[in-house]
């Protein structure tokens, strides 16, 4: 962790802040903001960490993962060099001349470096000071209604029952006593796997380890989508071309050898505590669930460690940059599923797993509802929400400004496919958690029909306010495609969809009606996809009649009959950030502020 900090220091990817910043708040506050300023956005080394009136010894890393530019500084070279050799190895065939056979062990000797290698007992944690709790270790309270401080760039270690299989996560982990931990490992995940496994075998505790720090390639490693069974830090290997090398703790666990802190002990499993809430990647807070406790044994720091921490929020943030590399390097492996699928796109304000672009070759009839239910049901993509795909003649899938007209001038509602599936656990917008309805365009033809009749939109809006009785904003997007996007602002005082059909009779003046709460911001298109993606079930929320579409993108509750607590979204406490620009720490970036919702 110490070479790559002075590695981004070297290509001027590094902000070091020497003065005193509480790691309640203050910290993440500054690594938000930061990180909204997209390739321009450097990492931050905290020298001086306190908590109140209390210093700590360790310094932290935040928005490690800064840029493209900083993640390939992570894998150690370009991560499009590294999918394009994963796309050679799963197009190899049997060589048939020398030069094929040559090549052949080449590209297969390169798989030498996958395994991890394990490390003499004597090159343990020894080395290591061991700390007597959790409150050594400078672990962040991010926003104002979390329910405590988190650790949330723990790689969590965990193995089977029989040791034969090895997993790297990258759960949350609140802190709930000195030496306490709650493990929010969802449930699709295999750490909550492994842990069915221990209670079935009749089992009191499972071991858990967490790393904290060391190269930085592990923990994106810990957020890969792998396949159920295959070790994470494999890829470690792969990308490095070099073994990982682990050493083992006193549970049983095998953590890496350069780690900067390492906490290991044991999940109780028969004994759970609320766990959150906690402002989440989605941007919105995840409500109080029970999960396991973890019983923190021992503590371990070296002498010169760096903790690792980020903030998740409302996008853009880090893990926009750490699913750029997953993207491109997992495209590869998709495409073995799917070998008609060109390339795909998570937006970053569609929350990765709440929409998707994708690319493909058509070739028959309904082709496109074919690899809808084949990504559906590929690993950690069985989590999408909403698909949008497009044919091989489309522009490129982020040239946004070239590709949603392309979508809206093909975009037939008779080519909408709603469905039902798994969900996210930290989904809010379906009925049910972890299950709800998903939507899937096939926009690869053309659509044989005139556009709407476009109107101002101030007459627009008084057309519908005199229907529906209610004062509303109005703005209409992409104006000039086939399927312009109407968005209104307004209170509810009927269901959305009554109100979506009561609209109908100026059909002839729109296609997609889009109903959002009115503290959005029609001049905010960034956030409006954001929340859009994020708020609606489509089996529940997209109303399709007469050619038209409605989308309910509104909070729900009683009046939808939806019976969870909707949750608040992640704001930044201004009287933090006010502190922090008057004691000159943070700068006053009023265009960020409103474009990104800071507030």
């Amino acid at each position: 962790m110490r070479r790559f900090v002075e590695l981004l220091r070297e290509n001027d990817l590094l902000k070091i802040i020497d003065e005193p910043v509480d790691v309640e708040l203050e910290m993440a506050h500054i690594a938000y903001i930061e990180a909204k300023k997209f390739e321009a956005g450097r990492a931050l080394l905290f020298t001086q960490p306190v908590r109140g009136k209390g210093a700590y010894a360790y310094p932290v890393l935040m928005n490690t993962f800064c840029s493209q530019k900083a993640l390939n500084l992570a894998f150690g070279r370009d991560f499009e060099g590294v999918a394009a050799e994963i796309s050679s190895l799963t197009k190899l065939h049997i060589p048939t001349t020398l030069r094929a056979k040559l090549d052949f062990f080449s590209q297969i000797s390169r798989l030498r470096f996958a395994p991890p290698r394990r490390l003499a007992k004597t090159k343990a944690l020894y080395a290591h000071k061991i700390l007597k709790s959790l409150k050594e270790l400078p672990i962040l309270k991010t926003w104002e209604q979390d329910a405590a401080p988190f650790i949330t760039m723990g790689q969590v270690y965990t193995q089977s029952v029989d040791g034969t299989q090895n997993n790297l996560g990258m759960y949350r982990l609140q802190v709930s006593g000195e030496n306490e931990l709650l493990m929010h490992w969802q449930i699709h995940k295999d750490g909550a796997h492994f842990y069915h496994e221990y209670k079935r075998a009749g089992r009191s505790r499972m071991p858990v380890s967490v790393a904290i720090g060391g190269d930085p390639l592990y923990i994106w490693c810990a957020q890969a989508p792998l396949p159920k069974g295959i070790f994470e830090l494999l890829l470690y290997g792969f990308i490095k071309r070099q073994n990982a090398r682990l050493t083992p703790c006193e549970n049983g666990i095998f953590v890496p050898f350069d780690s900067d802190f390492v906490i290991e002990g044991w999940v109780d499993l028969d004994n759970f505590k609320l766990e959150g809430p906690f402002g989440d990647h989605t941007g919105f807070y995840t409500p109080p669930e029970l999960f396991p406790v973890m019983r923190v044994e021992k503590i371990y720091a070296k002498k010169d460690a760096v903790y690792q921490a980020t903030v998740v929020g409302k996008p853009p943030l880090e893990d926009r940059v750490m699913a750029l590399g997953t993207e491109r390097i997992f495209l590869p492996l998709l495409q073995t599923t799917v070998p008609d699928l060109l390339d795909y796109k998570m937006p970053e304000n569609g929350v990765f797993h709440n929409l998707i672009l994708a690319k493909i070759d058509p070739r028959y009839p309904a082709h496109a509802q074919q690899i809808m239910h084949a990504l559906w049901g590929a690993g950690q993509m069985s989590f999408v929400k909403h698909a949008i795909f497009v044919g091989k003649d489309a522009p490129h899938l982020e040239d946004y400004g070239a590709i949603i007209p392309y979508i809206l001038n093909r975009f037939d509602a008779g080519k909408i496919l709603i469905s039902q599936g798994i969900c996210d656990q930290l989904d809010h917008a379906s009925p049910d958690a972890c299950f709800g309805g998903k939507a899937g365009l096939d926009a690869t033809e053309n659509f044989d029909a005139e556009g709407p009749e476009i109107l101002e939109d101030e007459n627009l809006r008084g057309f519908f306010e005199r229907e529906l009785g209610v004062e509303l904003k109005l703005r209409q997007f992409y104006k000039e495609s086939k399927s312009p996007i109407v968005c209104i602002l307004c209170e509810k005082r009927e269901q959305v969809k009554q109100s979506f059909e009561r609209l109908l009779k100026f059909k002839k003046h729109f296609r997609i009606l889009v109903f959002l709460d009115p503290q959005n911001r029609l001049e905010n298109p960034y956030m409006l996809v954001w929340r859009v993606a994020n708020c609606i079930d489509a089996a529940r929320d997209i109303f399709i009649q007469e050619g038209r579409v409605g989308v309910d993108a509104t909070a729900k509750g009683e009046l939808e009959g939806y019976e969870r607590e909707w949750p608040q979204q992640t704001d930044c406490t201004k009287s933090v950030v006010d502190s922090l620009i008057l004691r000159k720490i943070l700068e006053d970036e009023a265009e960020i502020f409103k474009k990104f919702e800071i507030f």
